[in-house]
């Protein structure tokens, strides 16, 4: 993995590179070969490739593509994806990758798709998914931030993101939407974030944190009460990343300074849209998370399969309990 993503080198059984099995752009692959067979095969895919597969000729170094998923209608050429490096609060420059069509205009005004992780050693690096083909097709951008907290740059880049330096990617996070108004590509009117479990807990924080930022935000079974986290189900075994409030009065204090059901204002403050989804059978992010915590001055939808949904509107105001 290169700047979270993925390239496929040819080394000989002394360790000596000899080659490089070149992809078609920034994406993720998996390799099978045997010393029976002269031939390799990799799977690639990347945002706009399906998951296609080819076979690699050792003595010609020519790839030949065995197959791929036909999506009719769709010309997978007019889309391009691009890698920039952008700075975060303190300086660190953060990748991200985004994907869109190729004449698209930069005029401030472009709906974009935000999406991130950063946490658990976790790479994003990049896969193809239908709904978000679905998104572009409509003239919308998708980009995909490499926080800290995940495993893009090693052990070093990972801890960066936890216990009391988890500030790190909310700001990370902040930053990339801040890069995509500063070059034009968007505004924030037209931002939706979405990320889901600890990806969840960064869409609930950064919301909280900058509501100016984002026109909608979708946490997806999101950690929403960092003080007691460790006391359901499975939560206990996420402290190495995130710290418990037992651990010390300062850690407490670090917690509570961002847990997203304690840092929702009630002082009139205009938040986005927010979408809060949870699974009523979830035994690793427990429902109470999402659904008993937050009060919102709207209706509770009920959305298959066993998803339920606290809405609240623009303009609206969520209160705590």
């Amino acid at each position: 993995m290169q700047d979270a993503a993925n390239r496929v080198y040819i080394h000989d059984m002394d360790g000596v590179r000899i080659g490089e099995i070149k992809l078609p752009t920034y994406g993720t692959a998996s390799v099978w070969s045997s010393r029976k067979h002269p031939d390799v095969y990799y799977a690639f895919t990347s945002f706009t490739y399906p998951s296609a597969r080819y076979s690699y000729d050792m003595s010609t170094g020519e790839s030949t593509l065995m197959g791929r998923p036909e999506i009719k209608g769709v010309n997978m050429d007019e889309y391009v994806t691009e890698q920039v490096f952008y700075p975060s609060a303190d300086g660190v420059k953060i990748p991200m990758f985004i994907t869109y069509k190729k004449n698209l205009k930069r005029d401030g005004r472009n709906p974009v798709l935000l999406y991130g992780y950063g946490g658990f050693n976790i790479s994003l690096t990049p896969g193809f998914s239908a709904n978000r083909l679905a998104w572009l097709e409509q003239g919308g951008i998708y980009a995909q931030a490499n926080l800290r907290g995940g495993g893009e740059y090693g052990r070093a880049w990972h801890q960066a993101g936890t216990q009391q330096q988890k500030l790190n990617v909310f700001n990370d996070f902040i930053a990339a939407a801040e890069y995509l108004t500063a070059e034009g590509w968007t505004s924030p009117e037209y931002i939706a974030i979405q990320g889901g479990s600890n990806g969840g807990l960064l869409v609930g924080a950064t919301v909280n944190m900058r509501p100016d930022l984002f026109r909608v935000a979708i946490p997806q079974v999101g950690v929403m009460d960092m003080m007691r986290y460790h006391l359901f189900t499975i939560g206990w075994n996420w402290a190495s990343d995130y710290g418990t409030s037992a651990d010390s009065k300062e850690m407490a204090e670090y917690l509570l300074g961002y847990s997203p059901v304690h840092t929702i204002k009630n002082d009139g403050t205009p938040y986005p849209a927010i979408l809060v989804t949870t699974a009523d059978h979830d035994d690793r992010v427990v429902p109470a998370h999402s659904s008993m915590p937050l009060r919102f001055r709207h209706r509770i939808q009920v959305m298959p399969p066993n998803l339920y949904a606290l809405t609240a509107m623009p303009g609206m105001v969520a209160e705590s309990l």
